[in-house]
């Protein structure tokens, strides 16, 4: 059996349960690649490194699985990193690996050389450079730990390649459990004292940050909400409380006496608690496996924060689920008036129809997605930025529901889809997103083309960059808005010509057949939808 260090470290990978890997091959990375040939984990190669990295984000999100991206150093690793900070917010366990120059030759102006840790350490969790193929097992190992445990997130190690090609000696895989996350479990007397503040309040509500939006974390918020008799609710969007998907509930949250942030920050989208967002008399508790964020916390609000502790947001839930029925709240009306404001869309949108010809309103273009999304128990949304997808959001909903997240970067959605699918092999996939979004990765088509990962794609087309545009007419007025207009491209034929599916829409009778024939098709496919530019909704009451 060989033993160079990327032995030892596929090996690892797959100990851990890795069986995919997302990467762009690159001349450091070329040992990885012959030890993964005979090592039982797939490589999906795609087509730009970012992307990669979004790819294996995706996919931990809906597996719960560890995420793991392979891109070669130097412009390879630069390419990557914006992604890293999505991850970060998102709170997603990918382990990111990066060929590097080879440790003899730095500093001396070898190829690609680069100071990768220095570059990926302020949008990753950890991240730091193995030194030799001998460490290279453990690095990988610690690696792995961080990026699961306490509050998740991506983990960066820069493997040079001399690492990679040397004798790793008598270096032990590690075993499973050493591979898996440290749990922070909450106390449970901290737990009691918790719950009964919330049980003592008259409108309280938790809120759960990403890791709560996960296929566990919502089961665990769920079984937390029936328990105590308390509205839990996730977010993960830019948009905080103006998420679409949560319809009118920024107006029932203004009016709550007491929140229990459970790995949720205080952060910009919930204006770090200040009025109008919340009533001034609002107490908060909050619990986090980090500490400087509950520090955070207290400067923002003083002694408004009157209750705290240190645990993991998984942990947490389980913990408080546990003994919520001890101090389970007295009124159900007010758990119900929270779910029927989420619940809450206008009803005039029953009738959106476009003002223009050959175009259609989002909620045409949309609405009709959702009876696809209904047709499987593990069918997946996926959401991109921009006007477009906040309608999306705010329209559909589905049991897997993957968004940009609170980072707020745009063009994800087509790797997303590929992340999602190779972790969702027989479930309907459904990517929406805007024009501009999609000049971000389409060479990833055909990536899925290649790997046969099918998807379907609903593209909004109004020829420009629509938000940008939004705000220029709102801040500048109508004379004065420049740079955000694009070609009514037809992409349709771009997804046919990467060997996918094409369909173009200009009335709302031609969307449901369209789509039919793009799930027929059993190929990545893209319906081109011709829309009109209309602003993001604002949905109150």
């Amino acid at each position: 059996m060989k033993n160079r260090g990327a032995d030892i470290l596929i090996r690892t990978l797959s100990t851990a349960g890795v069986r995919r890997i997302f990467t762009v091959s690159g001349n450091h990375i070329m040992p990885v690649f012959d030890a993964a040939f005979d090592g039982g984990i797939d490589l999906i190669h795609a087509r730009h490194e970012a992307a990669a990295l979004h790819m294996a984000d995706a996919s931990t999100r809906i597996s719960g699985d560890l995420g793991v991206a392979l891109v070669t150093g130097g412009p390879g690793h630069a390419n990557a990193v914006s992604a890293l900070f999505t991850a970060l917010h998102a709170e997603s366990p990918v382990l990111l690996l990066s060929g590097h120059a080879p440790t003899h030759e730095l500093g001396s102006g070898s190829f690609q050389e680069m100071r990768q840790v220095d570059i990926a350490a302020p949008v990753s969790k950890a991240a730091w450079m193995c030194e030799r193929a001998d460490t290279l097992a453990g690095d990988v190992a610690k690696a792995i730990r961080v990026a699961q445990s306490g509050r998740p997130g991506p983990v960066h190690v820069s493997l040079p390649l001399d690492a990679l090609e040397g004798d790793a000696g008598a270096t032990a895989v590690p075993t499973r459990a050493d591979l898996g996350a440290v749990p922070v479990p909450l106390d449970f007397r901290t737990g009691d004292a918790l719950l009964r503040k919330l049980a003592e309040a008259s409108r309280p509500v938790v809120l759960v940050g990403p890791v709560g939006l996960t296929r566990r974390g919502r089961a665990l918020a769920a079984a937390l909400e029936d328990a105590a008799g308390i509205p839990v609710v996730g977010m993960e969007s830019p948009r905080g409380m103006a998420d679409p998907s949560l319809g009118a509930f920024a107006e029932v949250l203004a009016r709550t006496d007491c929140v229990l942030l459970v790995g949720k920050r205080l952060d910009f989208t919930v204006q770090f608690g200040r009025s109008p967002a919340f009533d001034p008399r609002c107490k908060f508790l909050q619990i986090d496996a980090d500490e400087t964020v509950i520090e955070r916390s207290r400067r923002a609000v003083g002694e408004r924060l009157v209750a705290t502790a240190v645990a993991d947001a998984h942990s947490a839930m389980r913990t408080l689920a546990h003994g919520a029925t001890a101090h389970r709240h007295a009124s159900r009306a007010w758990r119900d008036e929270v779910r029927d404001a989420i619940r809450y869309r206008p009803p005039a949108w029953e009738n959106a129809r476009s003002t223009i010809a050959k175009k259609l309103h989002p909620v045409q273009a949309l609405r009709p997605l959702q009876s696809l999304l209904d047709s499987h128990p593990d069918a997946a949304f996926i959401g991109d930025g921009g006007e477009f997808g906040q309608w999306a959001h705010a329209c559909l909903s589905a049991p897997h529901r993957v968004i940009n997240g609170v980072a707020g970067a745009i063009g994800t959605a087509l790797p997303y889809a590929i992340g999602v699918r190779s972790a969702l092999p027989d479930a309907p996939v459904v990517a929406v997103l805007g024009d501009g979004t999609f000049g971000f990765h389409p060479a990833e088509i055909e990536t899925a083309v290649r790997h046969k990962l099918p998807f379907v794609a609903v593209i909004g087309n109004d020829a420009r960059w629509n938000a940008e545009y939004q705000i220029q007419l709102r801040d500048y007025g109508a004379d004065r808005t420049i740079g955000c207009e694009l070609l009514p491209t037809r992409y349709d034929l771009v997804c046919a010509a990467f060997g996918g599916h094409g369909e173009l829409v200009t009335d709302s009778g031609e969307l449901p057949p369209a789509l039919e024939r793009a799930c027929r098709s059993g190929l990545p496919a893209c319906v081109n939808v011709m829309i009109e530019g209309v602003p993001a909704p604002r949905i109150g009451r």
